[in-house]
This record gives structure tokens, C-alpha cells and sequence, in this order.
């Protein structure tokens, strides 16, 4: 074909060819035949008929959107089990508090290991999260150790109560170590905290030497105050360490430290006291299993009701703890608590309820 003929052909193919909008042969009827066949409209995928991922990825989460009381609920539980493995330490009483805690790390060891395997996080950590996690797990396991001396030593709604202080303690450290601000109410708190801790403690100097009315010697009572308080201190300073740690660290690595840190603490101070021994009753052996397992439901429970609510109600449910420790002193202890015990609680509660609630009116503004 000559050069001509080809130029003639090109000519005459050209407007063939659309010369006005950007989109391919038939665009503008497919909508229409779209519409005729009830097909999605704008927004959704036409080969699929599926919305936009964001419309999808809203439409899920409502699906999967958990039950509005479902965090208080998983609160509820964690006191309830906590309550439950404090009342068998209490009824363990020929065992060591420390032989109690290493037992209760070997039990917890043993969940914890497979599900590390699992979650393929490793043993160690992260590299700058390291030391916090040493720091967690040594403060944690001895205010463990603390926790089950005073139970053994005082009474389970003492114990319970004056550790429930923690809160106190924590928005003072948090003020130290955190830089968060501590105000006037912070403080009306710590003195409500302080109140109730005395008319726990009845100290003779301020009750005189017959107001103390309790069934166990008051130097046994003293000790367990005292180790109440350590554990609520240790206990406050192991949450300002997780609210340093935030996010950054899988909460069952943090268990894990916490567990093999507190057997290998639980091991020196046996062999220091020479305190180890084997229960010989059946019964022991099954609450120190028991005791494992609760106090590891209710580790589990907790920071699942911390993970979908909100932390100042996590708190307020909390409370259920000093409930339950009265309620079980009532009936399986046979043990009644005096009108003090009830002020000091009444005290601490409300000291421990308003710092929630206070946190939780700042963090919905």
C-alpha cells in the first residue's frame, strides 16, 4: 500500500475513536444496564457487589462489638476468684506464706509456658522493656508474698481491706515517678485511706489496751497490718510500671516474669527460713492447686476487663473484694468482724471509689 492510501485509511478509522470523557468504550450505558439488573449503586465494588472496606470494617465491628457490662463483669469474677484463693490460703495454715506463693508460681508456670509458645513472643521481651519487666515481676511476687503473710497472720477482712489501698499509693507514686499531677482531692483520699487503715489497726496508744478485740494475739495483727500495707505499696508500684510499659509488652510475658521471678524469690527465702515442708494433708494439697489456678483466673479476668473498659470503673468494681472477703469471714471462717473493721472499710472503699471515680470523670472530659 502506497503512503498515501495508508494515511487516507488512518483518516478515515480516527473517528471511530471517543472524543469526549475519560472512561473506556460503554461506560456511560453500563450504569444505566447496572440499575436495570438492581445492581449496587456508587460506593460498592461492581465485581463483587461488596461496600468499601470502610463501610465493611464498620459493619464488623458493630457485629463484634462486646456486651456493654461485659468488662464489669470479667471485674466481677477476678475479685470473686481472688477472694476465693485468699480464703485457702487462709484455711492452709500449716504451710508457709512463702511455700504457698511458690507453689501457686509453679501451678501458673505451667499455663503460662504454653501460652508463650503460642504467642511466639519469646521469653525475654523487648530490649528496652527489659528491666521494667524485671522490676514487675519482683515487685509483683513479693507483694504476693506479702499478701498471703496476711492473710495468715490477721484476719481475711483486714487483710483484704487494708491492702485494697493500693489506688492510694499509686497516685502517689505515679505523681513521682510519672510526673501526673496530685491534687488536693488525691490527698483528701490518702487521709480517708489513712483513717480507715487505724481504726483497722486500733493501735493501743489511741484505743487504749482493751480496745483491740480480736481473736489472734495483737502483735500477730500488727505483723499482718504492716505487711498488708507493704503489699499494697509494692502492688501500686507494679501498676506504675505497667502504665510505663503501656502497650509495648504482651500482658502474658509480664506474668511470666512475674511468675519466675516470684518462684525463684520464693526458693531463696525458703532455704534462708528452712521453712519448707510437704503438706500432709490431702485437703492442703488441694487448696495450694486451687490457689494456682484462681489466682491465675484472676489475673486473666482482670486484665481482660481492663483491655475493653474503662479503668476508673474496673476500679469501682473492685470494691467486690472487700464484699466477698466479709462474706466469706461470715460464713466459712466463723469470724465477725468488729464495727471498727466495718468503719475502716467503709473507709478505704469510699477513699479507693472516689480516686475511680474522680480518674473517670477527668477521662471522659
Amino acid at each position: 500500500m502506497r503512503p498515501l492510501d495508508v494515511a487516507q485509511a488512518a483518516g478515515r478509522r480516527e473517528p471511530a475513536l471517543p472524543l469526549t470523557g475519560d472512561g473506556p468504550p460503554g461506560a456511560s450505558e453500563e450504569p444505566a444496564g447496572a440499575a436495570a439488573a438492581g445492581a449496587p449503586g456508587r460506593g460498592r465494588c461492581w465485581p463483587c457487589r461488596c461496600p468499601p472496606s470502610g463501610a465493611r470494617v464498620r459493619a464488623e465491628a458493630k457485629k463484634k462489638a462486646p456486651c456493654p457490662a461485659l468488662g464489669l463483669f470479667y471485674t466481677l469474677l477476678s475479685a470473686f476468684l481472688f477472694s476465693v484463693g485468699s480464703l485457702f490460703v487462709k484455711k492452709v495454715q500449716d504451710i508457709h506464706a512463702v511455700e504457698i506463693s511458690a507453689f501457686r508460681c509453679v501451678f501458673q508456670m505451667l499455663v503460662v509456658i504454653p501460652c508463650l509458645i503460642y504467642r511466639k513472643n519469646g521469653f525475654i521481651g523487648p530490649k528496652g522493656q527489659r528491666i521494667f519487666l524485671f522490676l514487675r515481676g519482683a515487685l509483683g511476687s513479693t507483694a504476693m508474698i506479702l499478701l498471703y503473710y496476711a492473710v495468715q497472720t490477721t484476719s481475711l477482712a483486714d487483710a483484704t481491706v487494708i491492702s485494697f489501698s493500693c489506688p492510694v499509693f499509686t497516685s502517689i507514686f505515679a505523681c513521682i515517678f510519672l510526673k501526673e499531677k496530685y491534687s488536693l482531692w488525691d490527698a483528701l483520699f490518702t487521709a480517708f485511706t489513712i483513717t480507715g487503715v487505724v481504726l483497722i489497726v486500733r493501735p493501743p496508744f489511741l484505743f487504749g489496751s482493751n480496745a483491740a478485740g480480736m481473736a489472734e494475739s495483737y502483735s500477730d495483727h500488727l505483723k499482718g497490718t504492716f505487711a498488708s500495707v507493704g503489699h499494697a505499696v509494692l502492688a501500686a508500684l507494679t501498676l506504675v510500671i505497667l502504665r510505663k510499659m503501656g502497650k509495648s509488652v504482651d500482658y502474658i510475658l509480664s506474668i511470666w516474669y512475674y511468675v519466675i521471678l516470684g518462684l525463684l524469690e520464693c526458693v531463696i527465702v525458703l532455704f534462708i527460713l528452712g521453712e519448707w515442708s510437704l503438706p500432709y494433708c490431702g485437703l492442703d494439697r488441694l487448696f495450694l492447686i486451687l490457689i494456682g489456678l484462681f489466682g491465675l483466673g484472676g489475673q486473666v479476668f482482670l486484665t481482660k476487663a481492663i483491655q475493653i473498659e474503662k479503668a476508673g470503673l474496673v476500679a469501682i468494681m473492685k470494691t467486690m473484694d472487700v464484699v466477698f472477703a466479709f462474706i466469706f469471714q461470715i460464713i466459712f471462717l466463723n469470724d465477725i468482724p468488729t464495727w471498727w473493721t466495718v468503719g475502716g472499710a467503709l473507709c478505704v472503699v469510699a477513699s479507693s471509689t472516689g480516686a475511680a471515680a474522680r480518674k473517670l470523670c477527668q477521662g471522659s472530659k
